[in-house]
Protein backbone atom coordinates (compact mmCIF):
# COMPACT_ATOMS: atom_id res chain seq x y z
CA UNK A 1 0.00 0.00 0.00
CA UNK A 2 1.02 3.63 -0.97
CA UNK A 3 1.18 6.18 1.46
CA UNK A 4 -1.87 7.80 2.17
CA UNK A 5 -3.39 10.36 4.37
CA UNK A 6 -6.10 9.70 6.78
CA UNK A 7 -8.83 11.70 8.10
CA UNK A 8 -12.07 11.24 9.70
CA UNK A 9 -15.16 13.54 8.94
CA UNK A 10 -17.64 14.74 11.37
CA UNK A 11 -20.23 15.91 8.94
CA UNK A 12 -21.14 15.61 5.21
CA UNK A 13 -19.75 19.36 5.22
CA UNK A 14 -16.27 18.68 6.96
CA UNK A 15 -15.87 15.54 4.44
CA UNK A 16 -16.97 17.63 1.14
CA UNK A 17 -14.41 20.21 2.62
CA UNK A 18 -11.58 17.93 3.62
CA UNK A 19 -11.84 16.57 -0.14
CA UNK A 20 -11.68 19.57 -1.69
CA UNK A 21 -8.40 20.41 0.15
CA UNK A 22 -6.77 16.72 -1.28
CA UNK A 23 -4.57 16.62 -4.30
CA UNK A 24 -5.92 13.20 -5.53
CA UNK A 25 -8.66 11.99 -2.68
CA UNK A 26 -11.12 9.74 -2.00
CA UNK A 27 -14.27 8.86 0.11
CA UNK A 28 -13.45 6.00 2.37
CA UNK A 29 -17.09 4.45 3.64
CA UNK A 30 -16.89 0.37 4.49
CA UNK A 31 -13.67 0.31 2.47
CA UNK A 32 -14.62 -3.57 0.85
CA UNK A 33 -13.91 -2.34 -2.58
CA UNK A 34 -11.40 0.52 -2.53
CA UNK A 35 -8.90 -0.61 0.89
CA UNK A 36 -7.97 -3.98 -1.10
CA UNK A 37 -7.75 -2.32 -4.37
CA UNK A 38 -4.95 -0.33 -2.27
CA UNK A 39 -3.46 -3.20 -0.87
CA UNK A 40 -2.99 -4.54 -4.42
CA UNK A 41 -1.25 -0.34 -5.28
CA UNK A 42 -3.93 -0.63 -7.93
CA UNK A 43 -5.10 2.56 -6.10
CA UNK A 44 -2.97 5.53 -4.68
CA UNK A 45 -5.03 8.14 -3.30
CA UNK A 46 -3.37 11.32 -1.78
CA UNK A 47 -6.18 11.02 0.90
CA UNK A 48 -8.99 9.13 2.37
CA UNK A 49 -12.07 11.30 3.97
CA UNK A 50 -13.94 8.83 6.33
CA UNK A 51 -17.85 8.95 6.32
CA UNK A 52 -18.11 6.11 8.65
CA UNK A 53 -18.96 8.17 11.90
CA UNK A 54 -21.16 11.18 10.43
CA UNK A 55 -24.37 10.73 11.94
CA UNK A 56 -26.34 12.27 8.96
CA UNK A 57 -25.52 9.31 6.60
CA UNK A 58 -26.64 6.43 9.27
CA UNK A 59 -30.26 5.46 9.99
CA UNK A 60 -33.31 4.02 8.33
CA UNK A 61 -36.92 5.73 8.96
CA UNK A 62 -39.85 6.34 7.21
CA UNK A 63 -40.94 9.55 5.15
CA UNK A 64 -43.90 10.11 3.56
CA UNK A 65 -44.62 6.53 1.73
CA UNK A 66 -40.74 5.63 1.11
CA UNK A 67 -38.04 4.26 3.33
CA UNK A 68 -34.95 6.86 3.95
CA UNK A 69 -32.09 4.83 4.27
CA UNK A 70 -28.90 6.65 5.21
CA UNK A 71 -25.60 6.06 2.81
CA UNK A 72 -23.03 4.81 5.60
CA UNK A 73 -25.96 2.42 6.76
CA UNK A 74 -24.07 -1.54 6.55
CA UNK A 75 -25.70 -4.34 4.87
CA UNK A 76 -26.55 -5.66 7.92
CA UNK A 77 -28.46 -2.50 9.50
CA UNK A 78 -30.43 -3.20 6.19
CA UNK A 79 -30.99 -6.87 6.26
CA UNK A 80 -32.05 -6.84 9.97
CA UNK A 81 -34.14 -3.73 10.02
CA UNK A 82 -37.60 -4.37 10.83
CA UNK A 83 -38.72 -1.54 9.03
CA UNK A 84 -37.12 -2.81 5.53
CA UNK A 85 -38.64 -6.21 6.10
CA UNK A 86 -42.08 -5.15 6.66
CA UNK A 87 -41.62 -2.35 3.90
CA UNK A 88 -39.62 -3.60 1.40
CA UNK A 89 -39.07 -7.17 1.91
CA UNK A 90 -37.49 -7.73 -1.29
CA UNK A 91 -34.59 -4.82 -0.27
CA UNK A 92 -33.69 -6.60 3.14
CA UNK A 93 -33.70 -10.30 1.62
CA UNK A 94 -31.09 -8.62 -1.08
CA UNK A 95 -28.69 -7.07 1.43
CA UNK A 96 -29.04 -10.10 3.58
CA UNK A 97 -27.15 -12.12 0.69
CA UNK A 98 -24.45 -9.59 -0.40
CA UNK A 99 -21.27 -11.18 0.64
CA UNK A 100 -20.49 -13.20 3.53
CA UNK A 101 -20.88 -11.45 7.50
CA UNK A 102 -17.82 -9.48 7.52
CA UNK A 103 -18.92 -8.01 4.39
CA UNK A 104 -22.06 -7.48 5.30
CA UNK A 105 -21.15 -6.06 8.56
CA UNK A 106 -18.42 -3.20 7.22
CA UNK A 107 -20.01 -2.39 3.92
CA UNK A 108 -22.45 0.32 3.10
CA UNK A 109 -24.96 0.85 0.56
CA UNK A 110 -23.16 4.44 -0.30
CA UNK A 111 -19.82 2.71 -0.83
CA UNK A 112 -21.70 -0.22 -2.72
CA UNK A 113 -23.81 1.96 -5.19
CA UNK A 114 -21.12 5.17 -5.24
CA UNK A 115 -18.54 2.27 -6.94
CA UNK A 116 -21.34 0.94 -9.38
CA UNK A 117 -19.46 -2.54 -9.79
CA UNK A 118 -21.66 -4.05 -12.62
CA UNK A 119 -21.82 -7.10 -10.75
CA UNK A 120 -23.22 -5.71 -7.21
CA UNK A 121 -26.95 -6.05 -5.84
CA UNK A 122 -27.84 -2.64 -4.93
CA UNK A 123 -28.44 -0.70 -8.05
CA UNK A 124 -31.13 -3.73 -9.18
CA UNK A 125 -33.30 -2.16 -6.30
CA UNK A 126 -32.70 1.36 -6.60
CA UNK A 127 -34.26 1.17 -10.48
CA UNK A 128 -36.92 -1.06 -10.01
CA UNK A 129 -38.09 1.06 -7.09
CA UNK A 130 -37.43 4.14 -8.89
CA UNK A 131 -35.48 5.08 -5.51
CA UNK A 132 -34.16 8.83 -5.15
CA UNK A 133 -30.67 9.65 -4.53
CA UNK A 134 -29.79 12.63 -2.23
CA UNK A 135 -26.11 13.91 -2.55
CA UNK A 136 -24.37 16.89 -0.94
CA UNK A 137 -24.74 18.83 -3.80
CA UNK A 138 -28.53 17.80 -5.19
CA UNK A 139 -30.95 14.75 -5.65
CA UNK A 140 -30.71 12.26 -8.83
CA UNK A 141 -33.20 9.34 -9.76
CA UNK A 142 -31.80 6.01 -9.89
CA UNK A 143 -31.48 5.81 -13.68
CA UNK A 144 -29.85 9.54 -13.17
CA UNK A 145 -27.26 8.22 -10.72
CA UNK A 146 -25.70 5.25 -12.47
CA UNK A 147 -24.47 6.17 -16.07
CA UNK A 148 -22.24 3.12 -17.27
CA UNK A 149 -19.77 0.20 -16.52
CA UNK A 150 -18.12 1.19 -12.58
CA UNK A 151 -19.20 4.82 -13.57
CA UNK A 152 -21.88 7.10 -11.53
CA UNK A 153 -23.02 10.97 -12.03
CA UNK A 154 -20.85 12.06 -9.32
CA UNK A 155 -18.59 14.80 -8.94
CA UNK A 156 -15.25 14.05 -7.62
CA UNK A 157 -15.80 15.92 -4.51
CA UNK A 158 -19.85 14.91 -3.99
CA UNK A 159 -20.51 12.20 -1.76
CA UNK A 160 -24.00 10.42 -1.43
CA UNK A 161 -26.08 10.91 1.70
CA UNK A 162 -28.80 8.94 1.49
CA UNK A 163 -31.19 6.88 -0.87
CA UNK A 164 -35.11 6.71 -0.13
CA UNK A 165 -36.92 4.20 -1.66
CA UNK A 166 -40.83 4.16 -2.05
CA UNK A 167 -42.85 1.47 -1.03
CA UNK A 168 -44.11 -1.33 -3.03
CA UNK A 169 -47.09 -2.97 -3.39
CA UNK A 170 -44.76 -6.59 -3.76
CA UNK A 171 -41.31 -6.78 -3.48
CA UNK A 172 -38.42 -9.52 -4.31
CA UNK A 173 -34.90 -10.05 -5.28
CA UNK A 174 -33.56 -13.46 -6.72
CA UNK A 175 -29.67 -13.70 -7.83
CA UNK A 176 -27.53 -16.40 -9.31
CA UNK A 177 -24.34 -15.70 -7.25
CA UNK A 178 -20.90 -16.26 -8.34
CA UNK A 179 -19.63 -19.50 -6.26
CA UNK A 180 -16.58 -17.50 -5.17
CA UNK A 181 -17.10 -14.48 -4.53
CA UNK A 182 -20.94 -14.12 -3.92
CA UNK A 183 -21.21 -11.31 -6.44
CA UNK A 184 -24.62 -11.73 -9.23
CA UNK A 185 -23.61 -13.28 -12.40
CA UNK A 186 -27.37 -12.07 -12.79
CA UNK A 187 -30.07 -10.62 -10.04
CA UNK A 188 -33.38 -9.70 -10.72
CA UNK A 189 -35.22 -7.25 -8.60
CA UNK A 190 -39.47 -6.90 -9.21
CA UNK A 191 -41.30 -4.32 -7.88
CA UNK A 192 -44.78 -4.02 -8.16
CA UNK A 193 -46.81 -1.21 -7.10
CA UNK A 194 -50.42 -0.84 -5.67
CA UNK A 195 -51.64 0.74 -9.23
CA UNK A 196 -50.50 -2.75 -10.66
CA UNK A 197 -47.41 -1.38 -12.86
CA UNK A 198 -44.46 -3.08 -12.12
CA UNK A 199 -40.27 -2.38 -12.67
CA UNK A 200 -37.89 -5.19 -13.70
CA UNK A 201 -33.91 -4.36 -12.93
CA UNK A 202 -31.26 -6.76 -13.69
CA UNK A 203 -27.46 -6.26 -12.31
CA UNK A 204 -24.91 -8.71 -12.51
CA UNK A 205 -25.26 -9.35 -16.85
CA UNK A 206 -25.11 -6.03 -18.30
CA UNK A 207 -22.21 -4.52 -19.84
CA UNK A 208 -22.78 -1.46 -18.85
CA UNK A 209 -24.22 -2.54 -15.33
CA UNK A 210 -27.72 -2.18 -14.27
CA UNK A 211 -30.86 -2.11 -17.18
CA UNK A 212 -34.32 -2.75 -17.09
CA UNK A 213 -36.18 -5.51 -18.37
CA UNK A 214 -38.89 -3.35 -20.15
CA UNK A 215 -40.82 -6.60 -21.35
CA UNK A 216 -40.81 -8.51 -18.55
CA UNK A 217 -42.36 -4.83 -17.00
CA UNK A 218 -44.74 -4.75 -19.84
CA UNK A 219 -45.97 -8.72 -19.37
CA UNK A 220 -46.30 -8.94 -15.49
CA UNK A 221 -48.17 -5.31 -15.17
CA UNK A 222 -50.81 -7.39 -17.39
CA UNK A 223 -50.21 -10.86 -15.20
CA UNK A 224 -48.41 -11.18 -11.85
CA UNK A 225 -46.82 -14.59 -12.21
CA UNK A 226 -44.33 -16.73 -13.52
CA UNK A 227 -46.08 -17.74 -16.50
CA UNK A 228 -45.84 -14.55 -18.01
CA UNK A 229 -42.20 -14.42 -17.72
CA UNK A 230 -41.42 -17.69 -18.29
CA UNK A 231 -41.03 -17.28 -22.79
CA UNK A 232 -39.33 -13.61 -22.15
CA UNK A 233 -35.51 -13.33 -22.45
CA UNK A 234 -33.33 -10.73 -23.21
CA UNK A 235 -31.14 -10.10 -25.58
CA UNK A 236 -27.36 -11.58 -25.44
CA UNK A 237 -25.31 -8.91 -27.45
CA UNK A 238 -25.22 -6.42 -24.73
CA UNK A 239 -24.61 -9.34 -21.85
CA UNK A 240 -21.49 -9.82 -20.18
CA UNK A 241 -19.32 -12.76 -21.03
CA UNK A 242 -16.44 -14.26 -19.01
CA UNK A 243 -14.96 -17.22 -17.54
CA UNK A 244 -17.96 -17.70 -15.31
CA UNK A 245 -20.74 -17.66 -18.12
CA UNK A 246 -21.55 -16.81 -21.28
CA UNK A 247 -23.64 -13.96 -22.50
CA UNK A 248 -26.22 -16.32 -23.68
CA UNK A 249 -26.01 -18.52 -20.48
CA UNK A 250 -26.45 -15.09 -18.14
CA UNK A 251 -29.63 -14.58 -20.78
CA UNK A 252 -30.98 -17.87 -19.74
CA UNK A 253 -30.38 -17.18 -15.98
CA UNK A 254 -32.16 -13.68 -16.22
CA UNK A 255 -35.21 -15.19 -17.03
CA UNK A 256 -34.91 -17.69 -14.30
CA UNK A 257 -33.88 -14.99 -11.38
CA UNK A 258 -37.32 -13.31 -13.16
CA UNK A 259 -39.43 -16.12 -12.72
CA UNK A 260 -37.55 -17.17 -8.63
CA UNK A 261 -38.26 -13.02 -7.95
CA UNK A 262 -41.70 -12.72 -8.84
CA UNK A 263 -42.47 -16.67 -7.14
CA UNK A 264 -40.70 -14.98 -4.09
CA UNK A 265 -42.90 -11.25 -4.37
CA UNK A 266 -46.04 -13.42 -4.08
Amino acid sequence: MYETSYHRAGSVADAVALMGKAEDGKFLSGGQTLLPTMKQRLAAPSDLVDLAKIAEMKGICEEGGAIAIGAATTHAEVASSDLVKQKIPGLASLAGGIGDPAVRHMGTMGGSISNNDPAADYPSALVALNATVTTSKRTLSAEEFFTGLFETALDEDEVVVSVSFPVAEKSAYAKYPNPASRYAMAGVFVAKQSDGSVRVAVTGAGQEGVFRATDMEAALSGNFSTDAVAGISVGADNLLSDIHGSSAYRANLVTVMAKRAVQAAG
